[in-house]
C-alpha cells in the first residue's frame, strides 16, 4: 500500500520522528501492513467489564467497564475515574491479545480465554478482595 506525503507528515508528527525515523519506520513491512489495516482496528472499541467483584479497595462494582480503542489506549473520559493498577495489570495482555487479532482482521470476541482477574489473592487466601474481568469488542 503506498501513502501519500500528507499522511507520512502527519504520521512523523504523531510519532515526533525525524526524518530519517519516518524512512526507517516506513522500511519495515509489518509496519505497512499495520497501517493498511489500522482503519478497521481504530473503529473498534475494547471493554473490559468487571464480571465479579468482592472486597474490592478500588471499590470495583459488577459491570464496570473500562474503555480502550482498537490499539490499547485507555479512553479515560468513558472509563471510572479511578482504576486499580492491579487490574490494569491483569487486563494488559488481553488487550495486546486482542488488538493484534484486529490488526490480523481476526474477531477477538471468538477468544476462548477472556477472563482475567487482579492480583489481589482474596480475603479467604489473605488479601483484601478479588475482581474478574472479562473483554469483548464492540464497534465504535
Amino acid at each position: 500500500m503506498q501513502f501519500d506525503e500528507e499522511f507520512k507528515n502527519n504520521l512523523k508528527k504523531h510519532l515526533d520522528y525525524s526524518d530519517e525515523d519516518l524512512k526507517v519506520f516506513m522500511e519495515n513491512p509489518i509496519n505497512i501492513e499495520l497501517l493498511s489495516n489500522a482503519p478497521k482496528v481504530l473503529n473498534k472499541t475494547i471493554v473490559i467489564e468487571v464480571v465479579e467483584s468482592h472486597g474490592c479497595n478500588s471499590q470495583h462494582k459488577v459491570g464496570d467497564k473500562l474503555y480502550f480503542d482498537g490499539v490499547g489506549n485507555l479512553l479515560t473520559k468513558l472509563s471510572p475515574k479511578k482504576i486499580c493498577s492491579s487490574a490494569l495489570s491483569a487486563v494488559e495482555k488481553l488487550i495486546f491479545a486482542a488488538s493484534q487479532l484486529l490488526y490480523a482482521d481476526v474477531d477477538p470476541n471468538k477468544m476462548l480465554i477472556k477472563r482475567v482477574g487482579c492480583s489481589d489473592i482474596g480475603l479467604k487466601c489473605g488479601g483484601w478482595g478479588k475482581i474478574v474481568m472479562e473483554l469483548r469488542i464492540q464497534d465504535r
